[in-house]
């Protein structure tokens, strides 16, 4: 019996962190596709772009679960809509117009950390000092990266390489919301209803702005909606569900460190499109990795 069920929590860590493995590879690529966006179309454009094409991915869905949505817990499902996809969207389409590819997903892995900073001050999460340690040293290694690893100089990334920093503290309120608010609702449920919630408006918006122009006369235009719908549907629709299945499976914290992985695939995808590495890029890493690390730790 009890070789059963060690055999059985055997079988769901190695199933969490073949699901780690995957999402890390998705996302990880989300940063380079996001630049390809860019090459055409202007970052509230790749934003909405994105939103809308998931939130028209996620309408039959939405359709066929509407009466089983307990819509007591909107809040919620809006909160998740808004920090888990919708502003994450437009902040990193703007800040990679200054950063690259590879720093926005270094920066990215300090969403763990701000999971555990926000769990314990506003989810009621037990606080530890290695976890405090560990967001300092993350905090560090975000720094390092601001200020030395970008080479377009320090006024403009800075403030560009915050909103990846702001990014990253959405998602981190979005995963405690699902931990704590939605762990009984089925994960495509979740995000059917948080994309339509937010998308709509956002298709709205995306017909305001040039993008019907664009996309009719700029050449490149439907290779760049292309590398947007791979983005939206793998990236986004795909990822969404997977993740927030993820949560219901192990918790918020474990789901969090998909982030772990995810540099080491934006720094691959940022070599191979022939971006710049430093030792600056390394460092700051090292330095993130180890608050994750640290902030992992039991007493």
């Amino acid at each position: 019996m009890e070789s059963t069920i060690s055999k059985a929590k055997s079988t769901e860590r190695i199933k969490g962190f073949f699901v780690l493995a995957v999402l890390s590879i998705v996302w990880g690529s989300s940063f380079i596709l996001i630049k390809r966006g860019l090459v055409v179309y202007s970052p509230d454009q790749v934003a909405t772009l994105r939103l809308a094409i998931s939130a028209i991915a996620f309408l039959p869905f939405f359709l066929f679960r509407f009466r089983k949505i307990d819509w007591s817990k909107w809040k919620a499902l809006l909160v998740v809509g808004l920090t888990g996809s919708g502003l994450p969207a437009f902040l990193f389409s703007f800040a990679q117009t200054k950063i690259s590819s590879s720093v926005a997903g270094i920066l990215n892995s300090l969403t763990p950390l701000f999971t555990f900073f926000l769990g314990v001050l506003l989810f009621g999460s037990a606080f530890q000092w290695s976890r405090l340690g560990g967001v300092l040293l993350g905090l560090i290694g975000a720094i390092l990266l601001i200020l030395y690893g970008n080479d377009s100089g320090f006024e403009g990334d800075f403030w560009y390489s915050m909103l990846v920093i702001l990014a990253a503290l959405c998602y981190g309120t979005s995963v405690n919301t699902v931990g704590t608010y939605l762990k009984e609702m089925n994960s495509i449920t979740i995000s059917a209803a948080a994309f339509l919630l937010i998308g709509t408006p956002a298709l709205v918006y995306l017909f305001s702005t040039d993008f019907v122009t664009r996309l009719t006369t700029v050449p490149e235009a439907w290779e760049a909606l292309g590398y947007v719908a791979i983005l939206s549907l793998a990236g986004t629709v795909l990822a969404s569900i997977i993740f927030f299945q993820l949560v219901h499976w192990t918790n918020a914290v474990f789901a969090s460190t998909v982030a772990y992985v995810i540099p080491i695939v934006a720094l691959g995808w940022g070599l191979l499109d022939g971006e710049s590495i430093t030792v600056f890029h390394l460092l700051g890493m090292v330095f993130i990795l180890a608050g994750v690390y640290m902030s992992r730790k039991k007493r």
